[in-house]
């Protein structure tokens, strides 16, 4: 078998050779390279011309001064096709890429001859072999990637040969068995990523040995048991990360930063504070207890702190309130408590802000937002009092502004209103005194939820808001036709107020509402019948108000409609399972006939819990409110055959005992 591929292999070299007869071999060696391609790139097709003496002016090509080629990059051209021996002949090259083609097959064992070679990139192809074990034959190969291929099988122990290694990139393969513990060998590795394979086992303790080591990546593996990782030079590493992994006990001593969805239990050891060089510190997700340990305040170049979904208390150290380049604090869903100190107010890069759920208290300092410019504010569930900081927005970032849940009092600041970058808004469940504060233009908005305010006619400049939450507001005023410039609404809930007043048909512009809600309040008159364009509606919620005119005959449209409450409004609520939500339809007069077996309620929470609509079969259920002279009128014509009829005193003599027999 090998005297035959040497022979085909010397075949197509001659070819090329009586064809090219000026071009020197490397440039020959490239063009049988190239013959193994199923598709050449245009720029390959114009400039690698087999009449040059030399390839050096070839696309991707780079060479010495005696014309012989130390680099190949042909990364980013799309190449189908399987990789030739022939580049082998290249002796002097010393950089190769061919990343992001689609490249298959295997990996030449002819690769052993390039003893100059430095630079291996083979990542992003559709490579489909075992770990290549004869590339650490290449003698001074600083960096391999082979990421983002089918590589399978282990790896290889022969890895420990390759002691010029620095960057070592496989990552995102279907490697399986154990790490080696001979790559300890690699002690000049700086980069060693390998995430998202099928790796199992426990970490060797080798790893110990890689004291230049910045960046380590091994999550979403199998791997197990304890983590031995105690580096003695852990100030060098950068970046860690062991998450979604099964890793039973024991933090590393000295140094972490990203091992998040494990099953790691106990406390935070303060020798992390040792890692001086740390950036990035994620402990999310464990059941970690105990208190924040101060030492991480040593940690004087962590940007992002990340401890959230753990079992930890007291009191946020002081010392991590004092790290200069801190950007991003998530703490939220732990058992943390105390107050929030006014030295938090002078990180000058402090952007993310999340403590929800947790038991802080106090007054949230007044001077937050000056000195920085904040991003995301996330205090919700927790015991705040005291005035909501009035600069909050004062750098023109703030995207997120979520203090539902809390204790504060005050007006909400007008430097609320004003901040255009807000995408969410979330305020509800505290003490605020009314009314809410103008709102400026504002096309980035979606969501706002905010309890004991009004509804500001100025709302109508946050054109992009997709759900705006004011229920149990106590509002006692109308709804501002201005709402119908918010033509991106999905979803209003002005439900539980006191207001008043008939439904602006402006509203009818808002084309896109799924979820419209403003039952128990007073509000009075038809329903406008410019509404008929929200036909995307599902969920009508008009219950407990003082509508009148009946039921408009533009809800029969509303193909997607599943609930529909009109209770309360001098009209009689059924509740009806459908065989689909087209079931609606039944609305019309003329369709009352097609369904079998109706239950009919008056509206009285006796009755309903007693008795139903029943429509064919039992999936969606719908929620309709029908004219009581309606209802009355159709029994009488035999349109509606009733089975149990629950009726209050004032209608019985409407209804004769004939009409309760049930028809077969």
């Amino acid at each position: 078998m090998k005297l035959h591929s040497s022979l085909l292999f010397f075949h197509v070299f001659f070819q090329f050779y009586t064809l090219s007869a000026t071009l020197n071999s490397d440039g020959l060696a490239l063009l049988s390279f190239k013959s193994h391609w199923t598709s050449l790139p245009p720029l390959i097709n114009s400039t690698w011309i087999p009449s040059h003496s030399t390839p050096c002016s070839w696309a991707g090509l780079k060479c010495n001064s005696f014309h012989r080629v130390i680099s190949l990059n042909l990364s980013y051209l799309d190449i189908y096709g399987q990789l030739g021996p022939e580049i082998a002949n290249c002796t002097q090259l010393q950089h190769l890429d061919l990343s992001y083609n689609y490249f298959n097959g295997q990996i030449p064992y002819s690769f052993t001859n390039l003893h100059n070679l430095k630079y291996l990139d083979l990542s992003v192809n559709l490579l489909n072999t075992p770990f290549p074990h004869f590339l650490s034959q290449i003698p001074h190969l600083k960096l391999l990637d082979l990421s983002y291929n089918q590589l399978h099988g282990s790896i290889s122990t022969t890895i420990a040969n390759m002691t010029h290694l620095q960057e070592l990139y496989l990552q995102f393969n279907n490697f399986s068995g154990a790490i080696p513990s001979s790559i300890g060998n690699c002690t000049q590795l700086q980069d060693l990523y390998l995430n998202d394979n099928q790796l199992e086992g426990v970490l060797p303790y080798s790893l110990n040995n890689l004291n230049h080591l910045l960046n380590f990546d091994v999550a979403n593996n199998k791997l197990t048991g304890a983590i031995p990782l105690c580096f003695s030079g852990c100030r060098n590493l950068q970046f860690l990360d062991m998450s979604f992994n099964d890793f039973g006990s024991g933090i590393p001593y000295s140094i972490v930063l990203r091992l998040s969805e494990n099953h790691l239990s106990g406390k935070i050891p303060s020798g992390i504070g040792n890692c001086e060089s740390l950036t990035e510190l994620h402990f999310y997700s464990h059941r970690l207890n105990g208190n924040i340990p101060s030492e991480l305040g040593k940690l004087g170049e962590l940007r992002d702190l990340e401890l959230f979904s753990n079992q930890l208390s007291g009191e946020i150290p002081l010392e991590i309130w004092r790290i200069r380049h801190l950007e991003h604090l998530f703490v939220y869903n732990n058992s943390l408590t105390g107050e929030l100190p006014v030295e938090m107010t002078e990180l000058k890069n402090l952007k993310n802000i999340s403590l929800f759920n947790n038991m802080f208290s106090g007054v949230i300092p007044q001077s937050m937002g000056i000195n920085s410019s904040l991003v995301q504010l996330e205090f919700v569930n927790n015991s705040f009092t005291g005035n909501l900081p009035p600069n909050l927005c004062f750098g023109r970032n703030l995207s997120v502004l979520n203090m539902g849940i809390n204790r504060l009092r005050g007006r909400i600041p007008p430097d609320v209103g004003r901040c255009t970058t807000l995408r969410r808004v979330l305020l509800k469940q505290n003490k605020f005194t009314r009314p809410l504060p103008d709102f400026e233009r504002n096309a980035n908005l979606l969501y706002m939820e905010i309890n004991n305010g009004s509804i500001p006619s100025s709302l109508g400049n946050c054109t992009n808001l997709t759900d705006l939450m004011l229920s149990a507001n106590k509002l006692s005023v109308r709804i501002p036709p201005e709402l119908g410039r918010l033509v991106n609404l999905r979803t209003l809930d002005f439900s539980h107020n006191n207001l008043d007043g008939p439904l602006p048909f402006q509203l009818s512009n808002c084309t896109k509402m799924d979820k419209f809600d403003v039952g128990f309040n007073f509000l009075n008159g038809s329903l406008p019948s410019s509404l008929q364009k929200w036909t995307r509606l599902n969920t009508l919620l008009l219950n407990e108000n003082r509508f009148s005119g009946g039921i408009p005959e533009f809800l029969l449209d509303f193909k997607d409609l599943s609930v529909l409450q009109l209770g309360r409004n001098v009209m009689l609520l059924v509740r009806m399972y459908t065989r689909s939500l087209l079931c609606t339809r039944a609305l019309s007069p003329s369709h009352f006939g097609s369904y079998n077996a109706f239950h009919i309620l008056l509206g009285t929470p006796e009755a309903q819990t007693r008795n139903q609509w029943i429509c064919n079969n039992y999936r969606a259920v719908l929620y309709i409110a029908i004219d009581i002279h309606f209802v009355i009128d159709h029994v009488r014509n035999n349109k509606i055959r009733l089975q149990h009829v629950s009726i209050k005193d004032q209608l019985a003599d409407c209804l004769t005992k004939p009409l309760f027999k049930q028809r077969h």
